[in-house]
């Protein structure tokens, strides 16, 4: 199954962070990826713009209406992804609390979703091959 971990953060002034905790951050978020690369479960992670460069695009009574900014006001923002084949909801949980959530520049949370297979889209069924060895590394 796959899932999708939305990496939600509080954005807040990245110049005051440190170098060190930065580097931190980027070493965890590394360390994640190279580990569920190598177990062939990876399928896709991307970090998104800050909400100052988002758009919403909205279609109301036949109109294409584009607005700056992000859908709603929350305290904490979208930040990134990670797209992950995992056998269950319980080791998808246990990945999404290796993420790092603190890329903003304070402590944010993971939202876990199964992502839902469209019959007739194949790119939507494709799945990364697993690696066999995966299980006698356990």
């Amino acid at each position: 199954m796959r899932y999708m971990m939305l990496i939600y953060t509080k954005e807040g002034d990245l110049s005051r962070m440190s170098a060190e905790e930065a580097q931190q951050i980027r070493e965890r978020h590394a360390a994640v990826m190279h580990e569920t690369r190598e177990r062939g479960m990876l399928v896709a992670v991307n970090g998104l713009g800050r909400t100052n460069t988002a758009t919403t695009v909205r279609v109301e009574s036949g109109k294409l209406l584009a607005t700056d900014g992000p859908f709603a006001e929350t305290k904490e923002q979208l930040a990134g992804y990670y797209v992950l084949d995992c056998a269950d909801l319980d080791e998808a949980i246990y990945w999404a609390g290796r993420i790092p959530t603190s890329c903003g520049g304070s402590n944010g949370s993971i939202e876990i979703r199964k992502l839902t297979e469209f019959e007739g889209v194949p790119e939507s069924i494709l799945k990364p091959h697993r690696v066999a060895a995966i299980s006698a590394a356990d």
